[in-house]
């Protein structure tokens, strides 16, 4: 077994900072996305996009891109409202969320994009 490292972050630096469980991974293919986006409507789960300025991505308060896309089981317009967001506003972190109804919480979250931190 390997030991476990520490991941150096601090406020002071924004681009060390990580959100959530996949930003320690190295950023997702346009396929692994896709890949993500498949399991999250074969799941139920309705899709939201997210995005924030990278210096306040560690507060809680992320701004929603449109509504969520309840009930929407096409993959390919789910990434296009990703890739409609990243083109609005290309300097911002974008998230992809997968709302579960039936538990009434978050089945997903994941960062798709993330921008440049200033």
């Amino acid at each position: 077994m390997q030991p476990i490292e520490d991941y150096r972050s601090t406020l002071s630096d924004p681009a060390s900072r990580r959100h959530g469980t996949f930003s320690y991974l190295p950023p997702m293919s346009p396929e692994a996305i896709r890949r993500q986006v498949a399991y999250l409507v074969a799941r139920g789960w309705n899709a939201a996009v997210e995005h924030v300025e990278p210096r306040h991505a560690a507060g809680s308060y992320w701004y929603l891109w449109k509504l969520p896309m309840f009930g929407e089981q096409n993959v390919e317009r789910i990434l296009a409202e990703v890739q409609a967001c990243r083109q609005a506003h290309p300097g911002h972190h974008v998230r992809l969320v997968g709302y579960d109804s039936a538990r009434q919480t978050q089945g997903t979250a994941m960062v798709v994009h993330r921008g440049r931190a200033a």
